[in-house]
């Protein structure tokens, strides 16, 4: 059985629900992502929905994938240092040259290193204290600069390394075009080089990260291909040089479904760094972590808890049970839980986890992983049927925004459309109504009457309105959301698919011309075949309700073949719940 916070009508399709999350938290900077607990054994899944956190020009911020657990941002910043070869912080990073091993690097490349370093330290400050455009006016100068030298004829690892810390800022700006642009570039000069120039792995090791952010994932690995050759050539195949264009490597593998091999690479990172550094060592806390999160995408949630169990051990002897970061690291091992279908021993998990973090002042109260810890937290006492409990988080969560960013702050919205949904679970449809006009009133304070994020509230509202049995306002509100998703969206979009069924139910109670809510429930099966396939349940359900509005309307011949259909995918989804 399936249970959600996010309550629609009975014929409204859920998945299209998140299809629309997914599309809006992607083209809008206010839309709203979805964090999902699954309990296995429970068989049931609860969505609560958080607004995403603001990108943030950091170190890098060379983010490929995003993982589940809570832990995350911890091993998201040891990433990014591994990820940088000139980071001090992180002796993984190729702050050296190639020839390391067999030559002392001369004076010269230290020096130009150095203005590497210096170059890319006044960008970051210049981010750091607003000065955007000013940092994007440096470093196109220096583009103008190296475009000089390469059009003259100079197309060396000076030129190559230059175009990388440009590229590098530009990521930290957060202005892709530019990286995407600059990249193509820099890989015409590096295709040229040989394998031995100095700071060579640096680079690679950096487009390859730049690639994968772009989504480029052919290119990435092809780079990441060529530099572990190189540094396998000089280092030996054990070397802890190869650990970061490895985890690199094993990111995208897990990103492009390659998850065999994926696991392949992360064990072989860890046996080198166990080799290395010793079996207790906090840099395995990486690799351990991609691991342990791939082994749970591909539901081997048992194997993953013994990883997520030892990042703990790790954290627990370097740090100690009171420090901030093992909190973090209790809030995976929750995770885990969950996965396992174990829902109590995950709470109390969770419950120490926010503790622990809180007495330790390892982060502010507003910061956005401990909103999301208490949302991940209430979305399970809300799974587990200890919804007063869930709200009282929920509650927790929006008190903190209204205090440090103002009551009619849009980040308030997610929190506000949570607890009305929790309460509508609840069947408490008057309080849901008075949380969910608070926060339409709110977005439409913040964004343009036709902005499609405004449309999450709105039907929100309609739909509980429906159940307050006030379909006249339920209808107008749901053609509303039709009218703004359609121009948004396309016709044919599941956002579109999700107004239409919703506007189906209420339409269906108000009495509508039955051939009218047929032909809308015929858009929704050709959205739904598209979207999830011609023999998926969702169709299934929407054949259901077709027959019975061809019976209805005395369309024999038309039925028939419909209830053909159905029947087959009847037995089908029968045979697959006996398994």
């Amino acid at each position: 059985m399936a249970v959600s916070l996010l309550h629609h009508p009975p014929l409204t399709n859920q998945r299209i629900t998140q299809a629309f999350v997914d599309l809006n938290s992607r083209s809008l900077q206010r839309g709203i992502t979805c964090f999902s607990i699954c309990l296995q054994k429970q068989k049931c899944s609860i969505e609560l929905y958080m607004i995403p956190t603001t990108t943030v020009a950091r170190h890098w911020m060379l983010k490929t994938f995003a993982s589940a657990g809570s832990l995350n941002a911890e091993v998201e910043c040891q990433e990014n240092q591994i990820s940088s070869g000139f980071s001090t912080s992180n002796d993984f990073g190729r702050s050296k040259t190639v020839a390391d091993s067999s030559s002392k690097p001369s004076d010269g490349v230290k020096d130009f290193e150095r203005q590497l370093q210096e170059l890319f330290d006044e960008v970051k400050m210049m981010i750091k204290m607003g000065n955007k455009n000013d940092a994007m006016d440096l470093l196109q100068a220096n583009y103008e600069f190296v475009k000089e030298q390469i059009n003259a004829g100079s197309s060396g690892i000076e030129e190559a390394a230059t175009l990388d810390i440009i590229a590098l800022g530009y990521m930290a700006i957060g202005d892709l075009k530019s990286v995407g642009f600059i990249l193509n570039k820099l890989d015409e000069v590096v295709e040229r080089l040989t394998d031995d120039e100095p700071l060579l792995d640096s680079v690679l090791i950096h487009m390859g990260s730049m690639y994968s952010a772009l989504g480029k994932f052919e290119k990435s690995m092809l780079v990441y291909q060529r530099v572990i050759a190189i540094l396998e050539r000089i280092h030996g195949k054990g070397s802890a040089f190869l650990v970061s264009p490895l985890l690199g490597m094993a990111k995208i593998l897990g990103s492009i479904g390659k998850a065999t091999k994926a696991i392949e690479v992360y064990q072989r990172v860890i046996s080198i760094l166990e080799s290395s550094r010793g079996a207790e060592s906090k840099d395995l806390v990486v690799p351990l972590s991609g691991l342990g999160n791939l082994l749970i995408k591909e539901g081997r949630a048992t194997d993953a808890e013994s990883l997520f169990n030892r990042i703990l051990s790790i954290y627990k002897e370097s740090y100690g049970e009171y420090d901030g970061r093992f909190g973090m690291a209790l809030c995976s091992v929750a995770h885990v839980k969950c996965a396992t279908g174990n829902a109590e021993e995950a709470i109390n998990l969770y419950r120490k986890a926010l503790q622990v973090i809180k007495d330790a002042d390892y982060m502010a109260v507003d910061d956005s992983i401990m909103e999301r810890m208490r949302i991940d937290l209430a979305e399970l006492l809300h799974v587990v049927g200890r919804g007063n409990e869930g709200r009282e988080l929920l509650e927790e969560c929006l008190l903190i925004t209204e205090k440090y960013k103002g009551k009619d702050h849009p980040s308030s919205v997610t929190h506000l459309i949570n607890l009305a949904t929790s309460y509508s679970q609840s069947k408490n449809y008057v309080q849901a109504e008075r949380l969910l006009r608070t926060s339409l009133e709110i977005m439409m304070k913040s964004v343009r009457p036709d902005d499609s994020s405004i449309t999450f509230p709105m039907l929100h509202l309609a739909v509980t309105l429906y159940r307050l049995n006030q379909d006249e306002e339920a209808e107008q509100l749901t053609l509303e959301v039709l009218h703004i998703r359609e121009k948004a969206f396309g016709k044919d979009s599941l956002p579109v698919g999700e107004a239409l069924d919703c506007l189906v139910s209420i339409q269906t109670r108000l009495g509508k011309p039955e051939a009218e809510l047929l032909d809308l429930l015929k858009q929704v099966l050709k959205i739904q075949e598209k979207e999830f396939g011609y023999e998926s349940e969702e169709v299934m359900r929407t054949l259901k309700k077709i027959v019975f509005y061809l019976d209805k309307t005395g369309r024999k011949d038309e039925k028939f073949s419909m209830q053909k259909r159905l029947s087959v995918l009847r037995m089908k989804y029968n045979q697959m719940m006996q398994y």
